[in-house]
């Protein structure tokens, strides 16, 4: 048991969430990272007792291609700026965890610099994978090297090397001593050299007791970062998959089958995954889902599965935000809390419910799971002596479950009790209820309501007029729209669905790709 067991995060991507410049001059130091200081009350306020900022240090653009791993990016403030910022966030009992980039650096760190200049030279030519001094890049640099995801703006590091290695550990020594972070999300673990995890979990142990290591981990068999030599968690996205295909497909089944499979991992009720539907690489979840309903069993799901929730700044208040081609300036927006606050669509008033049922049920925690019933629109399961139910169909529900007891709705208030040990468990359409077991101590939740409504698209919506006689390269998106779907009409009925994919598109480029594949 640890503290990270039984948090939920919240997550910031500063250099976003504070306006910064999408690109670092290295001019004059601004002190954006203090405006951030009132989200602290409300990451508290929302349940929420650990908090995920990064990246933080300085570099070159969007966080990732590190110029200096010990210094605070110049476009958010100082050193001493994030030394406060954490000290408060402590105060309110909020755990901090920050980005290692440890896999690739920037151009402009020390060594990459001193690599250009001295070339065959250079003492730190070993710092980086597979130095060439045969080839060339797009910098014409004279010489080419292994990068991160095809771009040379983030070189490799060769983390064999023992002085590599020893500069970051002694990094992470650094930020534990100079700001007293709690842990660290490790970028690209995914490429990270095994033997090097194993040295950072030794670090991990000497510098701080339960200091915390999750790696950014997308596909593969989680159990191979996760365990006593590696890493603590990994970021779960094959449950964030799920998670929202499985309401916009109408099948819990992807759900159950997902938890199945972590459970066979020995990933579950001790060693958790850390839990998340949307981040700073992803669609908005409230992009994502078709009907916006859904909103609320996901999140009662994110909630109440075995594993570490999270959630991503502005997603509390159901902001939305699509992914664009070469940007994710999108879904990493500038937000003030102030305009957040008058957002009225149930969607924060569930979060700071189910903030507050996580905080107080230990069954959440440490419960085992067991899948009491399960169709295509239908979920029930037992986390210890809590149940929780979920409807991805419009229409209400029952659930009939072998259970002994009176249960009381922790969402609803309902209460509702077992004869001849079956129990009948009413649920709306589209809803979630984490029902709890009434004993001689009742933990009393006042009913919250909460109506989120669905926004997808219907066949009333309207449809933009047709422009004829007109070129495609001359039309706006919703003149490409238009045609587009009376295309579809010459070609059969146009269903609810082929209307929203259409309206939801609005990339020029692609619907123009779209309205000429059609003869």
């Amino acid at each position: 048991m640890a503290w990270f067991d039984e948090t939920v995060f919240y997550h910031i991507y500063p250099l976003g969430l504070c306006g910064a410049p999408l690109h670092n001059e290295y001019g004059e130091v601004v002190h954006r990272l203090n405006t951030l200081i009132p989200w602290i009350k409300h990451i508290k306020e929302i349940g929420c007792s650990g908090l995920y900022i990064g990246p933080l240090f300085e570099s070159s653009g969007h966080g990732y291609e590190t110029t200096d791993y010990r210094k605070m990016d110049t476009r958010l403030g100082t050193n001493d700026d994030l030394k406060e910022f954490v000290r408060l966030c402590h105060e309110e009992g909020i755990r901090v965890i920050l980005d290692g980039v440890f896999n690739h650096t920037g151009r402009d760190f020390f060594a990459f610099k001193d690599l250009l200049e001295y070339r065959e030279n250079s003492h730190f030519r070993d710092w980086y994978c597979n130095v060439n001094f045969w080839g060339n890049n797009e910098f014409n640099d004279g010489f080419s090297y292994d990068n991160w995801g095809g771009y040379n703006i983030m070189a490799k590091l060769n983390q064999r090397n023992p002085e590599v290695r020893d500069y970051l550990m002694d990094t992470i020594r650094f930020w534990v001593n100079e700001f007293d972070i709690d842990g660290l999300r490790l970028d690209a673990a995914d490429v990270l050299d095994f033997d090097f995890m194993h040295a950072l979990r030794q670090t991990a142990h000497e510098v701080k007791e339960d200091f915390w290591l999750m790696g950014e981990v997308i596909h593969g068999d989680y159990s191979r970062w996760v365990n006593e030599r590696t890493l603590n968690s990994v970021t779960n996205y094959q449950l964030h998959k799920a998670l929202y295909s499985a309401h916009n497909d109408h099948n819990y089944f992807e759900i159950a089958h997902t938890v199945r499979r972590h459970m066979q991992m020995g990933l579950g009720n001790e060693v958790k995954l850390y839990s998340f539907v949307d981040n700073h690489d992803v669609e908005r979840i409230y992009t994502k889902l078709r009907d916006k309903a859904h909103y609320l069993p996901v999140h009662v799901l994110l909630y109440t599965l075995p594993g570490i929730p999270s959630i991503y700044y502005g997603s509390e208040y159901g902001i939305e935000g699509k992914k664009e081609r070469y940007s994710d300036d999108s879904i990493r927006p500038c937000l003030d809390l102030n305009e957040l606050e008058k957002i009225d669509n149930g969607c924060i008033e569930l979060i700071k419910a189910l903030g507050r049922i996580h905080a107080n049920e230990s069954a959440l925690w440490y419960g085992d799971y067991e899948e009491l019933q399960l169709t295509t629109t239908k979920y029930a399961f037992s986390r210890g002596d809590i149940i929780v139910t979920v409807n991805n169909d419009c229409n209400d529900t029952t659930f009939d479950l072998n259970i002994d007891g009176t249960y009381k709705g922790a969402l609803s208030g309902r209460i509702c009790t077992a004869e001849n040990g079956h129990i009948n468990l009413y649920l709306g359409g589209n809803g979630g209820e984490i029902w709890i077991r009434q004993g001689n101590e009742k933990r009393v939740y006042e009913p919250v309501k909460i109506k989120i409504e669905n926004t997808a698209v219907n066949s009333e919506m309207k449809i933009p007029e047709r422009t004829l006689n007109k070129a495609y390269e001359d039309m706006t998106v919703e003149e490409l729209q238009a045609e587009i779907l009376n295309k579809m009409a010459n070609n059969g009925p146009v269903t609810d669905r082929m209307k929203q994919d259409v309206l939801e598109n609005v990339y020029r480029d692609s619907l123009l790709n779209w309205v000429r594949s059609f003869r």
